[in-house]
């Protein structure tokens, strides 16, 4: 367990998480994650970047036995979730000289999720300085990116940036650095999907903090370093900005196919004209993917049988995940069976106060589709495919 060199002055000394395949049990992690830490020593002073999950903090000890760490004058708590924060105690049990720095905010969430005392946290202003001896660490206060008392810090004698979750995936492996790869943007977008993109109009107003650093390097806390980092700045300011695209999602369940019949001939009906649609089968548990989608999204139509009255519960789900992450989708609508009668379509739209979107008249029909359901079907994919061509 030794640490591993990132630039000059600055080593890794994190985690792996090989085998983890849920986080906060929901999110599912599909390429495992990792607890990134990181080491900066100046001539005088010694900060260690966030520590590591509490499953893990042998493995962080382990790694600053390594590197010959006798003394910490810092541990920067970028973030109080335990992901990032739960080895703190541990670090301070072996190294008690050492003193937190972190937001206002983030030193009382201390206290209360771990116990963290008050007298071993040190406020940081926003934009405050601290010299380390040769280098110079910087706090960006980077509230609700995605929790209020989110920070990053700033080492630009290194052109560094410890950008906590921002910029992150979930991604266990072996390779320090992104690279230039375009391959490594697809854990990226899950990652900003299922965490960054509830919180896209704070993080739009301040990205602008970040690219006026031009940073060599970003060193989130999760998934590798980008020392290319122009690839996922570039596909942040796409994800946060762009308009949505030509792109209607499906997320369905069918209990006895006349729901799946009609989903099948909707999609071929956008198809025809042009209307990229990507189904999505709520027997799926890995919503992570459903999340991703929903990213580019211009349209989202729900494919839902009725059950006792009201939408199926994974169809309810999947709206409450639309309510939670916000995209950018502009068009909604529902399709779907019944046998007698109910309200699926008042009590979904109830579920997502938060989209802002166009609702379309949906297409429900009784028992198995039949023709005039299907012709309403196609003139819901010629809806979508007139509302698309004003966006693009």
């Amino acid at each position: 367990m030794r640490e591993r060199p990132v630039v000059e002055g600055v080593e890794w000394v994190g985690a792996v998480d090989w085998d983890r395949r849920l986080f906060d049990e929901l999110i599912p992690l599909p390429d495992g994650t990792s607890y990134n830490a990181y080491l900066v020593r100046g001539s005088e002073k010694t900060v260690l970047m966030d520590s590591v999950d509490p499953s893990f903090a042998g493995v962080l000890l382990e790694r600053l036995a390594s590197a010959g760490v006798k003394r910490l004058d810092y541990v920067v708590c970028h973030h109080a979730e335990q992901d990032h924060s739960g080895a703190i105690p541990r670090v301070l049990e072996r190294y008690p000289e050492a003193t937190v720095l972190a937001t206002e905010k983030c030193k009382v969430m201390l206290g209360d999720l771990l116990g963290v005392p008050a007298d071993k946290v040190r406020a940081v202003a926003d934009r405050e300085r601290i010299d380390l001896g040769g280098l110079t660490i910087e706090g960006i206060h980077f509230p609700w990116v995605h929790w209020p008392e989110t920070m990053l810090t700033w080492l630009p004698e290194r052109r560094t940036l410890f950008s906590c979750d921002l910029f992150g995936s979930h991604l266990a492996t072996s390779e320090m650095f992104a690279g230039n790869d375009p391959l490594v943007l697809p854990g990226a977008k899950r990652y900003y999907a299922e965490i960054m993109m509830p919180f896209r109009n704070f993080i739009q107003k301040n990205m602008e903090r970040v690219t006026s650093l031009e940073p060599a390097f970003i060193a989130p806390s999760h998934g590798p370093v980008h020392d290319h980092p122009a690839l996922i700045l570039d596909a942040y300011h796409e994800w946060l900005s762009a308009p949505p695209k030509n792109l209607v999602v499906v997320p369905y369940v069918s209990m006895h196919d006349s729901t799946r019949r009609m989903v099948e001939h909707f999609m071929e009906s956008c198809a025809w004209r042009g209307v990229r649609a990507e189904q999505f089968n709520l027997g799926d548990p890995d919503v992570g993917k459903l999340a991703m989608l929903l990213v580019d999204a211009a349209s989202l139509v729900i494919g839902t049988p009725t059950v006792l009255a009201g939408p199926h519960p994974k169809v309810a789900y999947a709206a409450s995940l639309a309510n939670l992450i916000r995209p950018k989708v502009r068009f909604l609508s529902v399709i779907g069976s019944y046998s007698w009668g109910g309200k699926a379509v008042e009590q979904l739209a109830a579920m997502i106060p938060n989209l802002k979107v166009e609702v379309i008249p949906p297409v429900l029909c009784k028992g198995v589709p039949k023709a005039e359901d299907l012709a309403a079907l196609d003139r819901l994919a010629e809806t979508l495919a007139k509302k698309h061509g004003t966006i693009m």
